[in-house]
């Protein structure tokens, strides 16, 4: 069964140097209404070693943050490895693979995108950008980081800002967080 886009939401994450922010806005639409602006769809898990956004059905993706956070507690210190696992048990678990969600999971060394069709990718340039925001975001947080010196929180925030103005189911209110 393919992953429906996600929709509702931008995050995005931003790696230059030994620091990485994550960030995302804070709409939440139910249909073509806005329902919530100032949703916080950023978590610091692993005793704040770990940051997880996350897009698509906010239930699912609770269910699927409990889930990772059991894993990282299994494999302490080792991302990859608890993101791997969170992926193995969502692609074959009967109840977890109908889960609509995505999330992007990051710490000091490691930027990955974790999907319920089992994908599981480190983007080579360290830039992530979900939800129906996203391409938006990291193509702009492309180029800022091209062609500026701003540290990843800065470029977060001004890319997720960008974003807001061009995607309907994004807004402006932006968290950000940085390890």
């Amino acid at each position: 069964m393919p992953m429906k886009a996600a929709r509702s939401t931008t995050i995005l994450s931003v790696r230059r140097g030994d620091s990485v922010a994550l960030g995302g806005d804070g709409q939440v639409t139910l249909g073509n209404t806005v329902a919530k602006q100032d949703a916080s769809k950023i978590r610091a898990v692993g005793g704040g070693k770990v940051l997880v956004g996350f897009a698509g059905s906010a239930a699912d993706a609770f269910a699927l943050l409990e889930r990772f956070e059991q894993k990282l507690a299994a494999h302490p210190d080792n991302t990859r490895r608890a993101v791997i696992e969170l992926a193995k048990e969502w692609r074959t678990d009967r109840v977890l693979r109908r889960l609509e969600a995505m999330l992007a999971v990051v710490d000091k060394h490691v930027s990955l995108i974790v999907s319920g069709a089992g994908d599981v990718i480190e983007p080579s340039d360290g830039i992530i950008g979900i939800g129906s925001g996203g391409p938006y975001a990291l193509s702009a947080a492309r180029a800022l980081l091209l062609h500026t010196d701003f540290p990843p929180k800065a470029i977060a925030e001004a890319a997720l800002k960008i974003a807001g103005e061009i995607c309907i189911y994004t807004n402006t209110n932006i968290r950000v967080e940085t390890l």
